[in-house]
């Protein structure tokens, strides 16, 4: 094999507003080589550099000193330019950054057109391109109609349809339901299995990075370590140090370990995760019996009730249907016959597959969208009972988009966190104290608020687009996906602060996620909806204990409730309400020391 890409001695930095001597190096001394038809993962924290050496790859950035070679071409020669482009195709964190075209297909044959591609194939690879991400169906669609998950897939099928020499994916599916996410990797790596392409994916899933060949880890600009996956994911304590985790089961694996008991180390996979405890539970046979009530509490939990009284709810959806488009060949139902009740002061889940409605609806529970059919009702009353007084309802249900930061516009952050309760009419000492009461609870400093809001980082943005809306005080706060593309540490403060927002304030937080394993830390119920229509409403425990049917639905459970499933069905009577690795811990200790 020889190299394709290699990375020399490489700093970067970005131009700004103060002398380079003052601008920190975004990559501090790089040496990365890549051979051809690797599968290489980048992974890091936000801010680690692993998009800005993304950039390098296919010429987008040029190194400040140091070089990068793809093919023999550096980088740095315009010469090269188109020839490195043509080699490397590269799908960005957004895909609105990267749709050109107003139809799916057109979009997709974008890349082939300008590289010369016949028509004749152009033809057949858009069409296979959009079959390998599931989008042959929407192929004559408006992109502007599709759903943040969806418009990825087409970013995706674009570069596919390149057939380039590697392909560079920068969080391609954080928007990606579960099974799209396993649809695109299975894809990825059949391109890079079977057509020889290079793969460098960078990913914040460590469920990902493991599917890869080789992964590099990246902090401050720097590389601190690189290896197989099971050599790099040994070193749990130091990942963490760098504001990083691994993947479930070899969180539970290691913890195990730690406590005497003989498991292998690094497991990766959920299967050998099921193996692995499978012999140890069947050597503590008495244990069976330990978990058997644990087990029917479980079962009881997922027969409760999905509804609630009526005095206890605050947001209510009855017989809704919405139709976009219609009347035009755009026309589509987006949500049909949805009804339920949302209870005063839950934190409840959102989930569903790609497309299934869930920014639809949450876009109908505050007077964004009209329904079509159907009444939305706040407090029992219908929102759209009094049209000229929606504005109220928005003030009392905040929303949150999926691309926060898209919502800041002020010149301070601190105007910007205004901008709401100022509107809603209040004095400068109470909107004062809203700013700094909501900055606190999204981790925002003081010296922050200052600032321009397009000079924080990704996350900063984040928190500030956020803290605007907790700044009104809603009754009800949705939230579209707040952790997308957030590093596992940065994910975990955002949604800890979510927590305890909702603790203090105990008023209601609807939050839609395409991670489950968010979900299964946050919420207490669960909505889940499936191709515009309602499908369950429930608690957390009884949702994820129906892992079979919401696989049907392109869903999954947490890894670690899937490997306590999968222990069920061989015959183990272990708690399958499991949510988290602690629990899971717990759970199999008490198998585990039942004869001591």
């Amino acid at each position: 094999m020889s190299a394709l890409i290699e990375v020399k001695d490489l700093f970067f930095r970005y131009e700004g507003n103060v002398s380079p001597e003052e601008t920190p190096f975004a990559l501090q001394g790089v040496d990365l080589t890549i051979e051809k038809g690797d599968f290489v993962a980048i992974v890091g924290h936000n801010g680690s550099g692993k998009s800005t050496i993304a950039k390098h790859f296919n010429a987008l950035y040029c190194p400040t000193t140091g070089d990068v070679w793809v093919d023999g071409m550096n980088t740095k020669e315009d010469k090269h330019l188109f020839d490195i482009r043509k080699k490397v195709g590269l799908v960005l964190q957004n895909p609105d950054n990267q749709i050109v075209a107003g139809v799916v297909e057109e979009d997709v044959a974008f890349g082939c057109e300008n590289l010369g591609v016949p028509s004749a194939e152009i033809r057949q690879r858009v069409d296979a391109a959009l079959r390998a991400v599931d989008m042959y169906d929407y192929r004559h669609h408006s992109p502007d109609k599709l759903s943040g998950g969806q418009k990825q897939r087409v970013a995706i099928a674009g570069i596919i349809a390149m057939e380039p020499d590697c392909i560079v994916l920068d969080e391609p599916t954080a928007m990606l339901d579960p099974q799209g996410r396993n649809e695109v990797m299975q894809t990825i790596r059949q391109l890079n299995q079977d057509k020889g392409i290079t793969i460098v994916l960078i990913t914040h899933y460590m469920e990902e990075a493991v599917l890869a060949d080789r992964v590099v880890m990246m902090d401050s600009g720097k590389v601190f370590v690189e290896g197989t996956p099971r050599e790099v994911f040994t070193h749990t304590c130091l990942l963490r140090q760098h504001r990083l985790d691994v993947p479930q089961v070899t969180e539970l694996t290691a913890k195990l370990r730690d406590s005497g008991f003989d498991v292998p180390a690094c497991v990766l996979y959920e299967d050998e995760c099921v193996e692995a405890l499978g012999k140890l539970l069947s050597q503590a046979p008495t244990a069976a019996a330990v978990s058997a009530e644990a087990a029917a509490t479980s079962r009881e939990t997922e027969s409760g009730t999905a509804d609630v009284p009526e005095q206890e709810t605050i947001l209510s959806a009855n017989s809704v249907k919405l139709v976009y488009g219609s009347g035009t060949s755009f026309e589509k139902t987006a949500l049909s016959d949805v009804s339920f009740a949302i209870r005063s002061g839950e934190l409840l889940g959102i989930i569903g597959h790609t497309g299934s409605g869930k920014s639809t609806l949450v876009q109908l529970l505050n007077g964004l969208l009209k329904p079509t059919a159907g009444t939305i009702s706040l407090r029992g009353k219908d929102i759209w009972q009094e049209p000229k007084k929606i504005r109220a309802v928005r003030f009392q249900v905040g929303m949150v988009f999926q691309y926060p930061e898209y919502q800041l516009f002020e010149e301070t952050v601190y105007q910007d966190i205004a901008f709401g309760p100022k509107n809603m009419g209040l004095s400068a000492e109470v909107v004062d104290q809203k700013v700094r009461t909501a900055a606190a609870f999204v981790g925002l400093k003081e010296e922050l608020l200052d600032k321009s809001p397009f000079d924080l980082s990704g996350g900063e943005k984040r928190r500030a687009a956020i803290a605007g809306v907790m700044a009104m005080d809603p009754d009800v706060l949705i939230l579209d996906e707040p952790a997308a593309g957030l590093d596992p540490l940065g994910r975990d403060v955002l949604l800890s602060q979510i927590r305890a927002y909702h603790a203090v304030r105990k008023n209601t937080v609807l939050l839609v996620s395409h991670s489950m394993e968010d979900i299964a830390k946050t919420a207490d119920r669960i909505l889940v909806m499936n191709q515009g229509r309602r499908e369950m409403l429930d608690s957390t425990r009884a949702i994820f204990a129906r892992g079979s049917e919401l696989a049907q639905m392109g869903l999954r459970v947490p890894q670690i409730t899937q490997v306590m499933l999968l222990l069920r069905d061989k015959g183990f009577a272990v708690d399958t309400g499991v949510l988290t690795v602690e629990q899971a811990f717990r759970e199999l200790l008490r198998h585990l020391t039942v004869k001591q």
